[in-house]
């Protein structure tokens, strides 16, 4: 069926009336504390939020996998827990929000893989225009790298779309009026591709995931996905990824801080369930998270040089 965001903010608004665990989570976030920075230009959001510690400390090596029941897979979701069905995929809550409206978006049991699928990302966040849809690879903050899902929350609430208004966009190849672009003036490097049509914006995206190296022992290459409505079609960001967690990653230690970037993360609000992590975040951390997880001038241009 097709979507409409007043059709997902209606069922949101019914599933937090009868999931007690859900509406106590979501109330949470009217009192979890947000202070900000602005980060080589790009304003940068952090949220002191513990019910996503089950997420930044999700062990997500094989054997921890094979040994938790899917949380994504029907048969093990709570009862109360229900769905939209779209085309192959569920629309489900978050029960553990991050946005005021937070959807996880899962199909099947198959491993979390993009090939293949842009299209029907971007058809969805042209249906779900108040919504960012997004996509976490298996080793770039995705708890589930077995099920392959995608996640949406309300648009206005990640800053990097105001920012990319005020970058410089290096266009490096078009369809028909759709385009891929570098983004140059952000603290991190990404790749807008700007959309009319799903299977264009796929065709791109496409040029880009070839260009793209893939690590050893990856089946993909590293990246988070942001996808949302704009007044000209919908915009693809892609965020090229070489590692899954910063240096100081854990739990031990004066030094270790419990930060996992995800999308959101990169999209300009940065998560810490942990009071103490959030006390001693600052903007020079959060540029060195970027400059550890993400391509360098130098490796994005290599990456830039293969598209034609």
């Amino acid at each position: 069926m097709a979507l409409n965001s007043q059709l997902i903010n209606d069922f949101i608004a019914a599933q937090i009336a009868e999931w007690p665990m859900a509406a106590g989570n979501f109330a949470a976030l009217a009192d979890v504390k947000v202070k900000e920075f602005v980060v080589d230009g790009m304003p940068i959001k952090v949220q002191f939020n513990p019910a996503r510690m089950v997420s930044s400390a999700a062990k997500v090596d094989a054997a921890s996998l094979k040994a938790r029941k899917c949380f994504l897979c029907s048969e093990n979701r709570p009862d109360v827990q229900r769905g939209i069905e779209w085309g192959r995929y569920t629309v489900l809550i978050n029960p553990f929000p991050i946005f005021p409206r937070h959807l996880t978006i899962p199909t099947g049991h198959t491993d979390q893989l993009i090939s293949g699928r842009i299209a029907e990302m971007i058809q969805l966040a042209s249906e779900l225009d108040e919504y960012t849809v997004f996509y976490n690879g298996p080793r770039c903050g995705a708890s589930a790298p077995d099920h392959m899902h995608f996640q949406a929350g309300n648009s206005d609430f990640l800053t990097i779309s105001d920012a990319l208004e005020n970058a410089d966009l290096q266009v490096l190849a078009e369809e028909d009026g759709n385009t891929l672009s570098w983004a140059k003036g952000l603290p991190l490097n990404v790749f807008v591709i700007d959309a009319t049509n799903p299977q264009k914006g796929e065709e791109l995206f496409d040029k880009l995931y070839k260009a793209m190296p893939i690590p050893e022992g990856e089946k993909e290459p590293m990246m988070n996905l942001l996808c949302y409505a704009t007044p000209a079609g919908v915009r693809l960001v892609v965020i090229p990824r070489k590692k899954h967690r910063p240096s100081f990653y854990g739990t031990e230690g004066d030094e270790c801080m419990l930060i996992s970037p995800a999308s959101v993360d990169m999209g300009g609000v940065f998560i810490t369930p942990r009071p103490q992590d959030f006390e001693r975040i600052d903007a020079d951390i959060i540029k060195r998270i970027f400059q550890e997880l993400c391509l360098s001038d130098e490796e994005t241009e290599q990456i830039a040089s293969k598209i034609g």
